[in-house]
C-alpha cells in the first residue's frame, strides 16, 4: 500500500523495545527542560498503551504520537478502562498535550476493493473510538490509495468512507479532530498536493471535525521546496493560501533520505538528511506555526536516537 514504508521505520521491533527502551534506563531525577514549542516523537506503547506517556515524559517531550493498536493487524487491541484512565492521568501529571494517534497503515478508505474498504471503515471507526477513550486530541489519517479509480473518485470515496466510519459518533463537543496528512506523492496516493488535502478537508467539514497534518519529508518528496529560505517562504504562503496554516495543528518533523521531488517516503534523522537542520529552525520559530505540535517520526538505528531527535528539534527553538 502507498505510504507503508513511512510507518515501518518508527514501529519498534522487539529488539528495539528491549534494548533501546528509555523505560529500561534510570528514571530522571528532575523534570526535563522544555521549550516554548510543543515537541515530541512517535512513542512505543510496548507494555501497555499508557506506558507511552511515561516514555514521552522521560524523552523530554510535551506532546507525543502513538499507534492505539497494532498497525500491522486488522484485529484491534482492546483497551481496558484502567489503561485509558492511566494514560489520561499521566498526560495531566506531566502536562503532555496534545496526544496524537496515527491510524494503522492497513487502512485505505479509498480502496476499490469492497471487502478491503469495509474492513478499513470498521478499523477507522475503532481508531476514533479508542482515541476518544484515551483522551486524544487528534487522529492522523493518510487519505489512501485510489488505484483502480480516477483521482476525483478516490477523493469522493475517502470522504464517504470517513462519513460512514464516524456516523453516530458525537465528536463536535469533545475537542477531537481527524487530521488529513499530506503524502509523498507515490503513484495513486491521495494528498500529495496541498490542493488535494484542502479538497478532502473541505468535503469533510460538514461531517466530522477535521484539519490537516503536514509531514516535512512528504512535502520535500512531493516537490515542495522547504530547504532554501526563499522556497520555504513561498511554500508556507502557498500552504496558507490553500489549507491555511491555522488549520494545521500538527507537523510531522522528519528529515529526508531522498532528493526533493523523488516521491520516495524515506525518513532521516533531524538535520542528517536532504532537508537539513535550518528549515526546522525556521519552521519551529515561525510565528505562523506557534500554535502547532511538532512530532518526529524518525528511525531508531542506534540506542538513544529517539532522544537525539527530540533534542535536535528542541535545540533549534529560540526560546
Amino acid at each position: 500500500m502507498a505510504g507503508a514504508p513511512c510507518y515501518a521505520r518508527f514501529m519498534p521491533t522487539q529488539w528495539e523495545q528491549e534494548s533501546r527502551d528509555i523505560l529500561k534506563r534510570p528514571a530522571p531525577t528532575e523534570p526535563p527542560k522544555l521549550t516554548s514549542r510543543r515537541i515530541g516523537i512517535h512513542t512505543s506503547t510496548s507494555g501497555g498503551v499508557e506506558s507511552a506517556a511515561e516514555r514521552a515524559y522521560r524523552l523530554g517531550c510535551n506532546t507525543f504520537q502513538i499507534f492505539s493498536s497494532s498497525p500491522r493487524m486488522w484485529k484491534p487491541y482492546q483497551l481496558a478502562k484502567a489503561q485509558c484512565d492511566d494514560m489520561i492521568r499521566l498526560k495531566e501529571k506531566y502536562g503532555i498535550a496534545p496526544l496524537v494517534i496515527h491510524t494503522s497503515y492497513l487502512v485505505n478508505l479509498a480502496s476499490v476493493t469492497e471487502e478491503f474498504l469495509t474492513k478499513s471503515i470498521e478499523a477507522f471507526r475503532a481508531e476514533v473510538e479508542r482515541g476518544l477513550l484515551l483522551g486524544a486530541q487528534y487522529l492522523v489519517l493518510h487519505a489512501g490509495s485510489y488505484r483502480g479509480l480516477r483521482r476525483e473518485e478516490g477523493l469522493l470515496r475517502a470522504a464517504d468512507s470517513i462519513q460512514k466510519a464516524t456516523d453516530g459518533l458525537d465528536l463536535a463537543g469533545c475537542g477531537f479532530k481527524v487530521l488529513i496528512e499530506n503524502s509523498a506523492g507515490a503513484e495513486y496516493s491521495l494528498g500529495s498536493s496541498f490542493e488535494q488535502v484542502t479538497e478532502l478537508v473541505e468535503r469533510l467539514r460538514p461531517v466530522v471535525p477535521v484539519a490537516g497534518c503536514m509531514d516535512t519529508c512528504h512535502m520535500h518528496a512531493a516537490g515542495y521546496d522547504i530547504v532554501s529560505p526563499e522556497g520555504y517562504e513561498y511554500t508556507m504562503k502557498y500552504l496558507d493560501n490553500t489549507i491555511g496554516l491555522k488549520n494545521i495543528p500538527v507537523w510531522h518533523c522528519n528529515d529526508a533520505k531522498s532528493a526533493r521531488a523523488s516521491r520516495l517516503d524515506r525518513h532521516e534523522h533531524i538535520g542528517k538528511g536532504k532537508i537539513g537542520l535550518e528549515p526546522f529552525r525556521r519552521l519551529l520559530n515561525d510565528p505562523r506555526t506557534m500554535h502547532a505540535a511538532f512530532i518526529a517520526e524518525t528511525p531508531i538505528d542506534e540506542p538513544g536516537d529517539d532522544q537525539r531527535n527530540v533534542d535536535a528539534l528542541k535545540s533549534v527553538v529560540a526560546s
